[in-house]
């Protein structure tokens, strides 16, 4: 399986409990032979940034060197650009509205069927890095003002962000 396999949409899901939304995620998945990752939008610099995440942890998964037990976690670790599970949680859903990237890999129409009925798709850009998203993503990744104006301005947050993902491998 490689990135290209999987399929992303941008939804909206409101959860109360989510323990309960996680088993229902790990037992579609099982049921459709799909993994179902979830991405918190807030956190992500775009749509590459999740490409890059999902490539990651699907080359980690396949060469057998993953850090955690799960394909999902793995992902979010890479998007988090963390060796740590608690961080990697932190980049996935909470409880209340969660504005999301979905992928599901390999895209398996049935699970989408089913995860529409709890999600309402978005088109909204969440590409736009604005400037107080850049300073949310600086604080997360721990990007400096100084790192910021040595990359090229503001508008190689992304840049930076998806360089704090490819590290993890170094930091293994």
């Amino acid at each position: 399986m490689q990135a290209g396999d999987c399929g992303i949409r941008q939804v909206i899901l409101e959860i109360d409990d989510v323990d309960r939304f996680l088993w229902i995620l790990k037992s579609l998945g099982e049921r459709t032979r799909t993994h179902i990752i979830i991405f918190n939008s807030e956190m992500m610099a775009g749509k590459k940034h999740v490409l890059s995440a999902l490539s990651h942890a699907i080359r980690s998964d396949t060469e057998k060197r993953r850090i955690s037990n799960r394909l999902e976690m793995e992902a979010l670790l890479y998007a988090s650009g963390s060796r740590q599970c608690i961080n990697g949680m932190k980049f996935g859903v909470h409880a209340g509205t969660n504005r999301s990237y979905m992928c599901l890999c390999p895209w398996n129409d049935l699970a989408w069927s089913e995860l529409s009925k709890i999600s309402t798709q978005c088109s909204d850009d969440w590409d736009t890095i604005s400037s107080k998203k850049a300073g949310i993503l600086m604080d997360l990744f721990e990007i400096t003002p100084v790192e910021v104006e040595a990359a090229g301005g503001i508008q190689k947050i992304r840049d930076l962000v998806l360089e704090r993902v490819a590290l993890l491998d170094a930091y293994r």
